[in-house]
């Protein structure tokens, strides 16, 4: 990224498994693109899996050795490039994000050990104590159950006020 362009800004919904974080990021595309805010996601995984359907002609090309592949239809554009993981993560949400024009904000699904702003979902249900508990740098805890923790806590149903915080953090004009 060049100095002369300002970063899109990255907010990440970190949580442990089942805490909601997909219908969270839903909800606030929903709130925000409501808005008029232009909104990108990304969904960041541990897991190793084809993101393609194997079988089809874009999992062959890749299965073959291109470098990357891209699929164009009159609704939905895709390019999936191979990654290792051992690479810059913060260089690589650099690259992805530059690939959104004219976003106002990209919603990260995932991914607690990333550089960036970090809000982190709990519920009572998952048993497990928040991350947030021994993770200084996750900014928030978005939940309506009762958490201790240092950070501020949000309001789960209330994903307008959430929305309005994530603007704020992001410093997006709203």
């Amino acid at each position: 990224m060049t100095d002369s362009k300002q970063a899109i800004p990255r907010i990440h919904i970190v949580g442990r498994r089942n805490s909601g974080k997909t219908t969270l990021v839903c909800e606030l595309v929903r709130e925000l693109t409501g808005r008029g805010i232009r909104v990108a996601t990304i969904k960041h995984t541990h897991h190793n899996h084809a993101l393609d359907t194997p079988g089809k002609d874009s999992w062959k090309h890749r299965e073959s050795g291109a470098v990357g592949v891209g699929i164009l239809s009159p609704h939905m554009t895709a390019v999936f490039v191979p990654s290792e993981r051992a690479s810059d993560t913060q260089q690589d949400y650099e690259w992805m994000s530059e690939m959104f024009t004219d976003v106002g904000v990209v919603l990260v699904e995932g991914d607690l050990n990333a550089d960036g702003t970090k809000l982190e979902v709990w519920r009572n249900e998952i048993r497990e104590p928040p991350y947030a508990a021994e993770n200084a740098t996750i900014r928030a805890v978005i939940s309506d159950d009762a958490v201790d923790v240092n950070q501020s806590v949000w309001s789960r149903s209330d994903v307008s006020s959430v929305a309005t915080r994530i603007l704020d953090l992001a410093d997006v004009r709203h």
